[in-house]
């Protein structure tokens, strides 16, 4: 009765595992409550009507516990976050505490579980997942609905990595692997299986994947950055890695962007737009530098690199982070090499 007499729920065998309400996390507009009922089947997504006249929720969405996967986000931004995928949909979930978190995901374990157990299908179909990754596997591209990489953590199109704007060259989102592209990029149509084999925007990468067709683009001409290592794949493996603002000459202003110092590359400074950028948009040889410590100044934390008369001020977040990288830099200043593996050093700090 609350869901409007969804009469096809109700069976013997389907009980009510867990409901409450949740905050869904979008890639554009930030979260919005949403109510959550978790039963034997599946999840029933579902909104608050208005005007409570009969019906108490409205069902947005379901998807079904068969071949559904859940799992914790490690998100900074939105804590106490986990991902709920499945066939029809994959859902980016905010918790109101930590608890709550955990017992929503102990919840669609316990309905998997429940499941698995009387399904083995299920076991071959979630065998070899990486849950430390939100990437699809290449062979569940178009069979599973993928988690959307959000606008805010790229400021360049996945694809081809040229720069987004607000008039000529915007954001999409591939639908099948979930990838920010341009317009140029997702200019390809192919029939998803987990929407109802319904063509969907695409990227070229998978649209060749999904259909099998070649398509070839005359792509001569077109700039190509000399820093082509992603920020994720240099970042996994650095000395040091987190987010400062490098400020202008006044001292005044400035631009934040993701920074990091590569192990295989420790003499060079590399700066990202963004923590999940495929190119970095510039870089600084670290060697021959002198790292100045500044005072602190409008509650920042600052320190310079300075040589000759190239002067490069930035601020930290934290006293301890400026310390971290005021140190690193002087080691690749100097020519040090970075520590061997088991020795004490700095490491990529993201949670900054």
């Amino acid at each position: 009765q609350r869901l409007g007499l969804e009469d096809d729920i109700v069976d013997p065998s389907n009980e009510l595992i867990k409901e409450g309400p949740i905050q869904k996390i979008s890639t554009r507009h930030g979260t919005s409550e949403k109510y959550l009922f978790l039963v034997g089947t599946g999840l029933l997504y579902c909104v608050p009507r208005v005007l409570q006249v009969g019906a108490e929720f409205q069902v947005h969405l379901r998807i079904d516990v068969d071949s559904m996967k859940v799992r914790e986000l490690n998100d900074t931004q939105f804590p106490h976050t986990f991902l709920v995928s499945g066939k029809q949909r994959t859902l980016e979930l905010q918790a109101r505490s930590g608890e709550e978190m955990n017992a929503w995901i102990k919840a669609f374990q316990d309905a998997i579980a429940r499941k698995e157990k009387r399904s083995e299908t299920f076991k071959t179909a979630v065998h070899g997942l990486e849950t430390g990754t939100p990437a699809l596997k290449t062979e569940e591209l178009g069979r599973r609905a993928p988690q959307w990489v959000r606008d805010n953590l790229v400021t360049m199109c996945m694809r081809c990595k040229e720069p987004f704007n607000a008039i000529r060259r915007r954001r999409h989102h591939c639908r099948a692997c979930g990838y920010v592209v341009c317009a140029r990029c997702s200019d390809y149509r192919a029939e998803l299986q987990y929407d109802g084999n319904r063509p969907n925007r695409v990227c070229l990468e998978c649209y060749v994947f999904l259909t099998g067709r070649v398509v070839l683009e005359d792509r001569e001409g077109k700039h190509k950055g000399i820093l082509e290592k992603g920020a994720v794949e240099v970042s996994g493996r650095s000395l040091l890695c987190s987010s400062l603002q490098l400020l202008d000459k006044n001292g005044k202003g400035g631009t934040r962007g993701w920074f990091v110092i590569p192990q295989d590359d420790p003499l060079v400074l590399y700066i990202y737009a963004a923590p999940q950028d495929v190119r970095a948009h510039t870089s600084i040889p670290l060697l021959g530098y002198q790292v100045r410590d500044l005072p602190q100044g409008d509650s920042r934390h600052l320190f310079q690199l300075a040589q000759s008369r190239q002067v490069h001020t930035f601020a930290a977040d934290t006293e301890e982070l400026k310390r971290r990288w005021m140190r690193a830099m002087a080691r690749s200043a100097a020519g040090i090499t970075p520590p061997e593996e088991g020795e004490d050093g700095d490491s990529c700090d993201e949670a900054e």
